[in-house]
């Protein structure tokens, strides 16, 4: 079943079309359907009503058409077979009829190099060639997009600063960034006591803080401010802000205007574009709003927000908080213009007013490329929101990415939208798959919460999302036990999220603005809100300045550390010195059982050279390697099958429901075969946290789904072998052999490119018992 559509219905009697893919993985193929499955996500909630539905499919239906796109798909369909039975073959040592099919179909199992590399090491064992082979394609990039598609590592580094001169202890401030003069500017926030209104710019070049204004106000800027926020414009090189926070006992009528700046960092000025921006069509005086800036069309958006509304003169009477919709600010024409209003706005049920589900402490960047809006979770009032938002900014249309049923059942939804959202799934033979649901809960995506700040970048298609302080029943106490950073990493290319690491808080540590992550010894920050964060996307830094630790002991107390964050994909050298410790391994482990002598020698120097003895991991499994050469044949237990195959399903099937020891036994003894064996990436190579880490116990198994068929005796001598005290048959030693060499292959491919390789699954997979 592939999915073809995952969206909702709006509550009315107006139709709806969808359009359904019709494409295959590759792009170019039609996509024939057999059977289409509409599942409902939601059937039942408050405002679910009983109703009827017509759904009726349109497409193209025409013999003409449809008849060549089968007869293509059958085609691929047969070819993909022939694959897997030419893997079958060879996996299994039927090298007669390897070459038959081929020879008859023509059909190539794998790209010419691949085959060239299961020659030097499966058939010949030249270990030294496959080595220089995988060099080769290391240093040519067919292994790049294995390194792309790992996890960044994380690195933090607090950053100590020239001179004295430099920002205080503060939260709810704002930073914007001019990458090309490589300048960060910070302006505002609550130093605990109260609002501030300097301004600073820091220097990343010359590690400099300078201050360039102590009071905004006196110099035709904005007063002291909290929880407002600014985007900067690269084009004119201006900074721009809007809203703020005030305390109800001063939010009279008159002081309670949403005023609107700029500050031209070229000239060093500062200019109130608008003495209230709700009265020229723009938004409401608002907080924890979020603002993002379309250079291309010269256009800023701003979402969300609290609405700040005079104080009331009754204490009793108490009303429900307003939110801001969103908004669009033309800078050429000096215009606003209300796009979206929120959902319990006046005009809201008005069929021809756009509304959505507004919030607060949400997260909101723009795709320049993709011309979208991203906006991610929030707060309204005690509710959590689960949404992931699109909007793309010149159709004007909505899209929200994480349609699932969220911790309470419900449904995200924007606006109209009901939310009683439903999936379309056809089934067809072509492979493919569609993204498992991602929970709410916070272990397959960042947890809504009032401390979520989010980066972009364009380049990479990433959204960058950094999650501290959470808000667990109303309690901003870091003392707690789930008191965590974490960090995420949302790909625009496969939608879906990736957490690089989570790090949890030691409140006994004597130091309150780091902590030491007992996992990596990595000093980082301590858990906070009210911070901010900015992102370089040419150096690819992160920088974090201040927040409140949320300290209950000192409840003023914020903070003044600037912090660096730098994320890294593994690098060439290092899947290259994994990939090199495999073969040579390998090697070893035939060179103890022919001659302990030399591969003792081989093990103190060839593998000692690949090894970082500065891991303890890697350093314990080279330790254990040694211990290969105290064994005998009586120390490796085998159970001889009737036939060279495995199991059928191999290494993917479930054992669930395996209770006997000989069960057991067969599975450990397919999970070592030869490529039948399906291992993951994560068992693979690169990590985070063990970059050079391998299976070593599938080296001390026993595989016998190999015969000796087709490999070379040069590759190791059974005669020393016998010498050194070896018991076992020839024909049982050379199958061994292979099996190990198979498994070895299967890992060293997984990394290459997949158009180039053989089929992932096995010809097993098809064969039900």
């Amino acid at each position: 079943m592939i999915l073809l559509l995952e969206g909702g219905l709006r509550n009315d009697h107006i139709p709806e079309t969808f359009n359904l893919r019709c494409v295959a993985k590759d792009a170019t193929t039609s996509l024939p359907i057999l059977y289409i499955k509409i599942v409902p996500l939601l059937s039942w909630g408050p405002t679910f009503n009983y109703s009827i539905w017509y759904i009726e499919l349109m497409g193209q239906d025409d013999p003409m058409y449809t008849s060549g796109c089968l007869k293509d798909y059958n085609k691929l369909r047969e070819v993909e077979i022939i694959r897997l039975c030419l893997k079958h073959f060879r996996q299994q040592g039927y090298d007669t009829a390897f070459k038959a099919l081929q020879d008859q179909t023509h059909v190539q199992l794998e790209h010419p190099l691949i085959s060239e590399l299961h020659q030097c090491l499966v058939i010949n064992g030249d270990f030294e060639k496959a080595e220089k082979f995988i060099s080769d394609c290391i240093e040519e990039g067919l292994m790049d997009d294995y390194l792309n598609r790992q996890d960044y590592k994380h690195a933090w580094r607090l950053q100590h600063v020239q001179g004295f001169a430099q920002p205080g202890n503060r939260g709810g401030h704002q930073l914007v960034m001019d990458v090309k003069k490589r300048l960060i500017y910070l302006f505002g926030g609550w130093d605990g006591f109260q609002d501030l209104s300097d301004l600073w710019v820091f220097d990343i070049k010359d590690n400099y803080w300078t201050q360039i204004f102590e009071h905004s106000e006196q110099f035709n800027g904005p007063t002291p401010r909290s929880c407002h926020k600014m985007v900067f414009d690269p084009v004119s090189e201006n900074i721009f802000m809007l809203g703020r926070y005030l305390d109800n006992s001063i939010r009279t009528t008159e002081y309670i205007k949403s005023d609107f700046y700029l500050y031209d960092t070229r000239a060093r000025t500062w200019l109130q574009i608008c003495d209230d921006t709700c009265q020229v069509g723009g938004p409401q005086l608002m907080y924890d709003h979020q603002m993002c800036i379309d250079v291309e069309k010269r256009t800023i958006y701003v979402f969300g927000g609290k609405v700040l509304t005079p104080r009331s003169v009754n204490a009793s009477t108490t009303s429900e908080p307003e939110y801001s919709g969103l908004f669009s600010y033309h800078i050429a024409t000096n215009t606003w213009t209300q796009i979206l209003v929120d959902c319990h706005h006046p005009t809201a049920s008005q069929p021809d007013v756009l509304s959505i589900k507004s919030r607060i402490t949400h997260c909101m960047v723009f795709h320049n490329k993709k011309r979208k809006l991203y906006i991610y979770g929030g707060q309204r009032g005690k509710e959590d929101i689960h949404d992931f938002i699109t909007y793309k900014v010149d159709t004007q249309t909505l899209e929200i990415l994480n349609r699932h049923p969220n911790s309470n059942g419900q449904t995200g939804s924007t606006g109209n939208n009901n939310g009683n959202g439903s999936s379309v799934s056809s089934n067809s033979g072509s492979s493919g798959s569609s993204n498992p649901p991602h929970s709410s809960d916070g272990k397959n995506e960042p947890s809504p919460g009032y401390t979520l700040r989010a980066t972009i970048d364009c380049e990479r298609n990433e959204i960058y999302v950094f999650s501290s302080l959470s808000k667990i029943k109303d309690r901003r106490d870091i003392h707690h036990v789930d008191a965590s950073n974490s960090f995420w990493v949302y790909s625009l290319d496969t939608h879906q999220w990736s957490r690089i690491y989570t790090s949890r808080y030691n409140p006994s540590s004597p130091d309150s603005t780091k902590f030491d992550n007992s996992r990596n010894n990595l000093m980082e920050p301590c858990p906070r809100y009210a911070h901010q964060f900015v992102y370089d996307d040419m150096a690819k830094l992160h920088y974090m300045f201040g927040g409140n630790p949320g300290r209950s002991t000192t409840p003023q107390l914020r903070l003044d550390d600037f912090w660096i964050l730098e994320l890294e994909k593994p690098k060439r050298d290092e899947i290259l010195k994994h990939c090199r410790y495999l073969v040579r391994k390998l090697h070893y482990e035939e060179m103890a059982k022919a001659d302990p002598y030399k591969a003792m020698h081989y093990l103190r120097h060839q593998i000692a050279e690949v090894i970082d003895h500065s891991n303890p991991e890697q350093l314990r499994n080279f330790h254990r390697l040694a211990s290969l050469l105290f064994k005998c044949d009586e120390d490796i237990k085998t159970e001889e099958r009737p036939l060279n195959t495995l199991p059928l399903g191999g290494a993917t099937t479930s054992m669930a429901a395996s209770t006997s020891a000989n069960e057991d036994k067969s599975l450990t003894e397919a999970e070592c075969s030869s490529d039948m064996a399906s291992t993951t990436d994560d068992e693979v190579c690169v990590k985070s946290e063990d970059n050079t880490h391998a299976p070593d116990d599938l080296s001390m198994e026993s595989c016998s789904s190999s015969t000796t068929s087709g490999i070379s005796d040069a590759a190791s001598s059974y005669s020393a072998y016998r010498k050194s005290g070896g018991k076992r048959s020839r024909h049982s030693y050379i199958q061994e052999l292979r099996a190990r060499r198979s498994f070895l292959f299967n890992k060293l491919v997984q990394l290459m490119p997949s158009n180039m390789v053989q089929p992932e699954r096995n010809l097993s997979d098809f064969v039900i018992i």
